[in-house]
């Protein structure tokens, strides 16, 4: 079994190296813990192409991460079983511990292999580096690995790539060990310890729309989640969620809760129209005012947002921080929209010299079918005529309707964005 890995590892290392011509290597050794590898030369030219490691995993995954001369670096992922289209470029959401996915492009470059170029993005390598688990999301396909001492394989990768460059692979050894690190000049004596970032809560509103536990929110309510996002109906005990996608472009994101459920929302089938009646649910100023969902109602005033943005509708139904990702519901009680913003009433009243009223909005139920549809996310649909009391539409959406929260880092930020 081992010598099959072996011989597995050594043809990644060669095909993901160069697509158009045989790699060499390893040259030197990197052993960190489960990750195994070396440096690799071009075979035809002999020049030194790249340093890489990688691991084999239970679910038959072989994930190889790779820093190459010029200091860019990318990730592999290879399956004997799989049959790829050499070249066809695909998007791929990966998400470190839970915390707010990244969205690159997976490229096969052979029938089995999947490189993914990793952008040059230090937030993205601080989360792999620190990361103890990773999710890799692609054409309705979910992956999950536990990473292995990800935070000490990253500088052996790029102690590899130094030393090669500066020595040639001749000299080439164990990489693995690195040298030692220069003094660090003794602290001034004023100088105190680091100041720890400061956390916040940041609480949203979500609803479910599946049964497999799949809620909608917005993507700017778990932006800078720092550990387990909790989400729970009025009265009930939190559950931790997690999160599967984001559309940060469209502010949306997908989180999921383990469970099965009944009651979930319906989306309306029918566009609504301008001046007809909705209903707004969340959790503005949770914990400040009402531990319980609040209901607003209103009318859809225009069909776009501003500047004639028509991902949005514009409603007249009151709405602050905390009902951002909430429902807004027709008079049937399907979603029409996902609550999003409030406009900033000072920006405008300094652009304009006016103060606005109920002028919010929500985003339509096209980009969020859509978003629903590329997640690969089952939803029903509703083409309801009859028109229930509010009282009623509040008491069906009770069972939907999740208040969403996190601790996050920074500055704190209103989850009803301006």
């Amino acid at each position: 079994m081992k010598c099959r890995a072996a011989a597995v590892a050594v043809l990644l290392f060669t095909i993901f190296a160069n697509s158009n011509a045989d790699a060499r290597g390893p040259y030197g050794s990197i052993s960190v813990g489960n990750w195994k590898g070396g440096a690799y030369t071009n075979d035809e030219t002999g020049s030194f192409t790249h340093c890489a490691a990688g691991a084999r995993y239970a679910s038959g995954v072989f994930f190889l991460v790779m820093i190459d001369n010029n200091g860019g670096w990318s990730l592999g992922f290879m399956h004997e079983q799989w049959k790829l289209t050499t070249g066809a470029a695909f998007p791929l959401t990966l998400t470190f511990d839970g915390q707010q996915p990244f969205n690159v492009h997976g490229v096969p470059i052979a029938d089995k292999l999947v490189r993914v170029p990793m952008p040059s993005n230090s937030s993205l390598i601080a989360q792999f580096r620190k990361a103890k688990a990773m999710t890799a999301y692609t054409q309705g396909q979910l992956f999950q690995f536990n990473l292995d001492q990800t935070g000490q394989l990253l500088p052996v990768l790029a102690h590899c790539v130094a030393k090669v460059r500066q020595t040639g692979v001749a000299s080439a050894g164990d990489f693995s060990v690195l040298p030692a690190a220069k003094a660090v000049a003794a602290a001034a004596p004023d100088s105190g310890p680091a100041k720890p970032d400061r956390l916040f809560d940041q609480k949203g509103t979500g609803f479910l729309v599946s049964a497999n536990g799949h809620l909608v929110t917005n993507a700017h309510v778990v932006q800078g989640c720092v550990g387990d996002i909790q989400g729970n109906p009025s009265g009930e005990a939190p559950a931790k969620l997690r999160l599967v996608s984001s559309d940060e472009t469209n502010d949306l994101a997908l989180l999921q809760v383990t469970g099965s459920f009944k009651d979930v929302a319906k989306i309306r089938d029918k566009a609504i129209q301008s001046g007809d009646s909705v209903v707004a649910i969340g959790y503005p100023f949770h914990g400040l005012l009402t531990s319980d969902f609040t209901v607003t109602t209103g009318i859809v005033s225009s069909l776009s947002g501003i500047l004639n943005d028509t991902r949005f509708l514009q409603i007249s139904a009151a709405v602050q921080p905390g009902n951002s990702g909430g429902p807004l519901l027709a008079a049937s009680g399907d979603v029409v929209g996902v609550v999003a913003a409030k406009l900033n009433a000072i920006k405008f009243v300094r652009a304009t010299g006016n103060i606005p009223e109920n002028i919010n909005f929500a985003i339509k139920t096209g980009a969020l079918r859509d978003f629903l549809d590329n997640s690969v996310v089952p939803y029903q649909i509703s083409d309801a005529k009859d028109e229930l009391k509010t009282a009623d539409i509040a008491r069906n959406a009770r069972a939907f309707t999740f208040l969403i929260s996190c601790k996050a880092k920074g500055k704190e930020r209103e989850t009803a964005k301006n």
